[in-house]
């Protein structure tokens, strides 16, 4: 399939200048985590640790201190990719410190739309924005469900972070 390109922000990135990113779910136990992980995976196997910053955030505070969920880390550590983070929420000042904030579904998008800075870039996509099949848009949530759906949604963010990291790999100037 070919790889989508949609407008984000794009700037020169550098070793100075890193692009900073931040993945978007509602918990940040699942979905979040799992696409930085993703991230930091790709970028590291590529040598370009140097150049992003990778970080996630749930759009509530409820589960935050926390790490990821069990079955999202065993998921993603099958397949080789570790899951470090803790959970936290959102702030408005992410939002502008980041170059891309990345909703994992629709309601997410739209929280942190309602909590943007009104002088804020316009920086915030969805993950499937960058989904060679992105159905209706949304990751969906695997909370409730067994692995297969952990794994499903894996695969979903993979693809999207491998098409987003293709899109931003011409912006970095070694």
């Amino acid at each position: 399939m070919k790889n989508k390109t949609i407008s984000i922000p794009l700037r020169e990135i550098t070793e100075e200048n890193p692009y900073k990113m931040v993945f978007v779910c509602l918990g940040n136990i699942c979905r979040s985590p799992t696409g930085e992980g993703i991230m930091q995976h790709l970028v590291n196997e590529q040598g370009l640790q140097n150049y992003f910053e990778i970080d996630s955030a749930g759009t509530s505070a409820w589960h935050s201190g926390q790490p990821a969920n069990s079955k999202s880390s065993q998921v993603a550590s099958s397949h080789g990719v570790a899951l470090l983070s803790r959970a936290r929420q959102v702030v408005s000042a992410d939002l502008e410190y980041f170059d891309l904030v990345i909703a994992m579904d629709k309601i997410n998008k739209s929280d942190l739309e309602s909590i943007q800075p009104y002088h804020a870039k316009n920086n915030i996509v969805l993950m499937r924005d960058f989904d060679s099949n992105p159905e209706d848009g949304n990751v969906p949530d695997p909370y409730y469900g067994g692995l297969a759906g952990f794994e499903n949604v894996f695969q979903i963010v993979k693809r999207s972070c491998e098409n987003l990291l293709n899109q931003l790999k011409p912006q970095i100037k070694k």
